[in-house]
């Protein structure tokens, strides 16, 4: 059995997408499957090599539905850059002609807008409250949770959270170039504060329009970018007042505009770049204990 796939990234943050519209050899796979091709697929020395897979499917909500799996096998709620490039494969291969398309994910509708080689979504609305980001504080009084004191090995974080339709905790640092993201990512993610662990903004305040950030994504690792955690970043400084509500977010991949707009939605532009095409035989998938058919 071959599996047709597409490599795909979005400022870096890379993805292998498979169309299991036109690929009905997936179409019957269950969760734990998916998740297990994930975690062999995204290993860059044995497989293709990803942050995470992308699935294009049918929905019966929307035009198309997007699965999202990490490289750990987790599957997840949203992924901006993810949801760019897989608005730029469906136009690509004139799967759709509409400019603005609706996709389905997890975390609601999401609608993905052709503007040039770029593409403009409309991330939603951000949440706040602690009960759906999601976070246990198991303290009822408090409403917003804006430079909360965490205390990882010593050192309290001054923590901003939110969900952009998956959890974010955002703090502010003095340097992020030198910060030791693989060390503390980790212990925040996998924090007893976060019931679904979080991904991790570290970011460097450049000036009330510019914003810099690493990221060290839930189940995937620090990236070289992430859509939902730049548009997390930019409301949380936008929250604090240190920013206003336009803000360019540099990553180690490239640039994000985000808008956190008067209508209270949050809109992300950027670009999504193909790499390239390829197959997946049988050979690759021996071993793995995959029900592919």
């Amino acid at each position: 059995m071959n599996i047709k796939f597409t490599k795909m990234h979005g400022l870096g943050n890379d993805f292998i997408v498979i169309d299991t519209v036109r690929e009905s050899s997936l179409a019957d796979l269950g969760t734990d499957e998916l998740s297990r091709l994930s975690v062999h697929l995204c290993n860059r020395r044995l497989a293709v090599g990803a942050d995470q897979l992308l699935l294009l499917c049918p929905s019966q909500e929307a035009d198309f539905r997007m699965r999202i799996f990490n490289a750990d096998g987790s599957e997840v709620e949203m992924c901006g850059n993810g949801i760019r490039c897989l608005a730029r494969y469906i136009w690509d291969r004139g799967l759709s002609g509409k400019e603005v398309l609706e996709i389905e994910t997890l975390a609601g509708i999401i609608r993905p807008e052709a503007r040039g080689e770029m593409v403009r979504v409309d991330m939603g609305m951000p949440e706040f409250s602690p009960e759906k980001i999601p976070v246990d504080l198991q303290e009822s009084e408090t409403a917003l949770l804006i430079d909360y004191p965490l205390e990882i090995e010593g050192r309290v974080f001054e923590v901003t959270c939110l969900s952009m339709g998956n959890p974010h905790c955002v703090t502010v640092i003095d340097d992020v170039e030198t910060f030791p993201v693989s060390y503390y990512g980790p212990l925040i993610e996998n924090h007893e504060m976060f019931p679904s662990r979080t991904n991790v903004e570290f970011i460097e305040i450049l000036n009330d329009r510019e914003i810099r950030m690493r990221v060290w994504e839930r189940g995937a690792g620090e990236t070289m970018a992430c859509g939902t955690g730049a548009s997390a970043a930019a409301v949380a400084t936008s929250l604090k007042g240190i920013t206003g509500r336009d803000v360019t977010v540099h990553l180690l991949g490239g640039d994000l505009s985000i808008e956190w707009s008067e209508d209270g939605h949050v809109y992300m532009t950027g670009p999504a770049v193909t790499v390239f095409d390829g197959v997946i035989t049988s050979e690759i998938l021996v071993g793995e204990d995959i029900s592919v058919r």
